[in-house]
């Protein structure tokens, strides 16, 4: 259901081709759960890692269906893109999240009454048959639909009265294609604080017509009071792309970040390197499905180079990553650019410690990440514009 390959996304793409224009316009809220046909294509996973691209998708639907009928699909792939350019150019949101979260953490520890509220949350035993079904899905297969995750953000927030931060760890951690951009931003757009005082109320009527396996009897808040605003900062800009040079001798280092770089144009490689594991704390399915990703990704860009790929200690990166640096004579590591989070956080240490990072940013990035330092119908009239590239 979820390609952890190139390509098996790309077929997954061309299966869900003849469905992406009027058909996902009509059905794409609709979910009749697991086990049945899906109203979306799935690839969101995929997307996220760069599998296959943003750009690549929007190409192919374009051609197949036209704009026209493809538009509400292709603003759904543009607000992955948008949520991206909007935390990059906000990054202290993220790390007031990260610091948030910790707090949200201990405070629930120290109170008997959200702490029982919490662990039923995450084990779905609620009472309310929604969320306690999409809580079960989220663990077993790693993904919700776009319109249960609001509503299951918004009945955590306002219904269970639980730290919105906690709700959008828990995604985050099991989510597949959860990235720090579209998860937390997504989770503050329910709670009130992306669109200051905009909350997110879920409808009963609105999940039983849009979920029809749930009957959705007990109740639910009947009013979302915006948390107390805060100020993201104004927007500081992208900062320029950075070009590597054609001359130096090259290696390449594969993150989860991007796992389809040998698409781009690229220097002569004579090294080919990823990290021996993802990341973080994913659940185990959610590691499963990254590091086959990252396996493919890995043995892809060897196979373009003509060298054998290899596997760096991730315990110790920086010394993994000088070693490496050392045996094959580089002069610079070419990677993907990697926008606000672990994977970026993990390129700065390297930076920080002197080996010579280059981050080959894709040009739909490039073009589109500096459009989004107002609200997506600001960034959505950049969209026609962005199109006439792919």
């Amino acid at each position: 259901m979820f390609p952890d390959t190139r390509t098996a996304a790309l077929e997954q793409l061309e299966a869900f081709l003849p469905r992406a224009g009027r058909a996902y316009a009509s059905r794409r809220n609709h979910d009749t759960g697991p086990g049945t046909e899906r109203t979306t294509s799935m690839l969101s996973p995929a997307i996220r890692r760069k599998l296959i691209t943003e750009a690549e998708v929007c190409a192919r639907v374009m051609a197949t269906q036209g704009h026209a009928a493809a538009e509400k699909f292709i603003q759904e792939i543009c607000w992955r893109t948008y949520w991206v350019g909007w935390l990059q150019q906000r990054p202290g949101v993220w790390a007031r999240y990260r610091e948030e979260l910790a707090a949200s953490q201990e405070r629930v520890d120290l109170d008997r009454a959200p702490q029982r509220r919490y662990a039923a949350a995450l084990a779905g035993e609620t009472g309310i048959d929604a969320f306690d079904g999409w809580a079960k899905e989220l663990v077993e297969a790693g993904w919700l639909h776009n319109h249960a995750r609001m509503n299951f953000a918004s009945i955590w927030i306002f219904t269970l009265q639980l730290p919105w931060q906690l709700g959008a760890d828990f995604f985050y951690r099991h989510l597949l294609d959860a990235c720090p951009a579209s998860n937390t931003l997504s989770w503050r757009w329910v709670a009130g604080l992306q669109t200051a005082g905009k909350t997110y109320l879920a409808n009963p009527e609105s999940i039983r017509k849009m979920h029809p396996r749930f009957r959705l009897e007990a109740p639910l808040a009947r009013t979302a009071i915006a948390l107390p605003a805060d100020d993201p900062g104004p927007p500081r800009g992208i900062r320029p792309a950075q070009q590597f040079d054609d001359g130096k001798r090259t290696g390449l280092f594969i993150t989860t970040a991007d796992l389809s770089l040998e698409t781009e144009i690229l220097p002569k490689l004579v090294a080919v390197a990823a990290t021996s594991r993802i990341g973080g704390a994913p659940s185990p399915l959610k590691c499963a499905h990254a590091e086959t990703a990252l396996a493919d990704g890995l043995a892809r860009a060897a196979a373009h180079a003509q060298v054998e790929g290899e596997r760096l200690d991730e315990e110790n990166p920086i010394e993994a990553m000088r070693a490496w640096v050392a045996q094959h004579g580089l002069e610079q590591v070419v990677t993907g650019e990697a926008p606000v989070g672990p994977e970026a956080e993990r390129l700065a240490a390297l930076e920080a410690a002197g080996i010579p990072i280059v981050r080959v940013r894709r040009q739909w990035d490039d073009l589109a990440w500096p459009q989004a330092s107002k609200g997506f119908f600001a960034f959505k009239a950049a969209i026609p514009r962005l199109l006439a590239t792919v």
